[in-house]
């Protein structure tokens, strides 16, 4: 494995910060999340700039190596670090963290194919304002655990251990009753997920107590077990960044009492419970803890990538590295396999995939009022009258429309429809051709309206 410091195609000096190049600036308490298979980074939040917290967005092309902070409309969440962000499909969901002087409890969803920040209506038993919680999507279900909040009461202190679950459809929240033995009430802790269970790691707790321990929660029996690792193990720590790439996680950083900073990199066999401390190539980030990190896997092949921070000084960072770990996907490895006709098949079937994403041939508009993803109907058979063009009025901003589909050629599907008034034709592509009959009515075609809009975020 090697590092690779990061160097910015708007740069006209080697070490030219990310704020000179476009970028966010120094930040920590920040969140990035990659969209579009590791093509584009967005960063949100954090403290650094000017000393406070922001609500900023800036996006950056792992392909073009440059940076862009695109125009976001809708109301956008307060300023705000310590917070989670999770990927739900191509949606971002911001949930928590603080503004410097309250604790938050406030979900929003940052639409990335229309670069709209939207309001959801939420309702059920939610977490209580927290920061240094941590988060994580298993199907639909986005899992909210731990964290550190003040009591309702006398305004002490609190460090929970309690799990909620949002469905990320119908936003519902739901306090979750467990079995097993939970972890300890934290914060700072680490939380991903591998298959259909969640690893929470380390953290610290209100004694100043930092954990090294490993606990898997199966999100399907709702039970918590702690891990029994073997191997280099990790030492006690907090505020240290993880990220999941198969069934390995690997963890950068963070702090310990004596405020004792780490610049070690260690990854964790979930199957086989075995801990690795790792020794790459090359010069890697400093030691700090509140960075950010995320997979760009299969953009960048096997390349994870780690963001700013917060060193020793109590000073923000704003550099950005690359971890190349040489590890290659299960399935690029079964394809490796595959007789050259197939892998020529599947490249075509890849390339019709990119156009769908990048070239769509509809273009439509979204509100800016709060409102909640819906689905595109597709419905018709090719060349058929009898299904006549229909627009759905908006449901809670975002408009929801019917299209009559044309022709259906296997794994492409071309749609007519008309939207304000003005006739439309498009393209939507499949990664499984249909087999079913026409006239048809198939989940796995349902699109959103932002789901036709081009793929590469648009500069601000």
């Amino acid at each position: 494995m090697r590092w690779e410091r990061v160097l910015f195609s708007q740069a006209q000096e080697p070490e030219q910060s990310t704020e000179e190049a476009g970028g966010p600036g120094k930040r920590w308490g920040h969140t990035c999340n990659t969209i579009k298979g590791g093509r584009f980074l967005y960063v949100f939040g954090g403290y650094g700039k000017d000393n406070c917290q922001t609500n900023q967005v800036h996006v950056f092309d792992t392909v073009e190596q440059t940076w862009s902070q695109p125009t976001i409309e809708g109301t956008p969440p307060a300023p705000r670090d310590s917070h989670s962000c999770t990927n739900v499909g191509d949606n971002l969901f911001v949930f928590g963290g603080t503004d410097g002087m309250n604790l938050l409890s406030d979900l929003h969803i940052l639409d990335t194919s229309s670069h709209t920040w939207i309001s959801p209506l939420i309702s059920g038993e939610g977490p209580e304002a927290r920061e240094g919680h941590s988060a994580a999507l298993v199907g639909k279900r986005l899992f909210i655990f731990g964290g550190y909040g003040k009591s309702p009461d006398d305004d002490d202190e609190v460090y929970y251990n309690d799990l909620f679950i949002l469905n990320t459809e119908t936003f519902v929240w739901k306090k979750v009753m467990t079995t097993g033995i939970p972890p300890s009430p934290r914060e700072s802790h680490s939380c991903s997920t591998w298959k259909n269970k969640m690893i929470v790691i380390g953290g610290e707790d209100a004694r100043d107590y930092h954990f090294s321990d490993v606990h898997i929660l199966d999100t399907d029996t709702m039970m918590w077990m702690e891990l029994n690792t073997t191997g280099h193990m990790l030492a006690p720590r907090a505020g240290h960044s993880t990220v999941t790439f198969g069934k390995i996680v690997f963890v950068y950083g963070g702090y310990t009492e004596a405020q004792k900073l780490y610049d070690d990199l260690y990854m964790l066999d979930v199957e086989s419970a075995t801990w690795t401390k790792v020794t790459a190539a090359g010069s890697g980030p400093s030691a700090r803890f509140s960075m950010a990190g995320d997979c760009l896997d299969p953009v960048r092949s096997g390349v994870l990538v780690f963001v700013g921070g917060c060193n020793r000084s109590l000073e923000a960072l704003d550099d950005i590295y690359y971890l190349h770990t040489g590890i290659i996907r299960e399935h690029k490895q079964r394809l490796e396999k595959l007789p050259l006709r197939k892998k020529l098949k599947l490249k075509c079937q890849e390339q019709n995939l990119t156009l769908g994403h990048d070239k769509a041939l509809v273009q439509v508009g979204v509100s800016a009022r709060s409102c909640q993803p819906v689905p595109l109907s597709i419905c018709g058979q090719p060349g058929s009258e009898s299904y006549p063009y229909k627009q759905s009025v908006p449901f809670q901003g975002k408009p929801m429309f019917e299209a009559r589909l044309i022709e259906n050629s296997g794994d492409r599907y071309t749609i007519e429809t008309i939207i304000d008034g003005e006739p439309l034709r498009g393209i939507l592509f499949s990664s499984k051709p249909s087999t079913l009959p026409l006239p048809f009515s198939s989940s796995s075609r349902t699109r959103t309206c932002g789901d036709l809009s081009s793929g590469t975020p648009s500069g601000g």
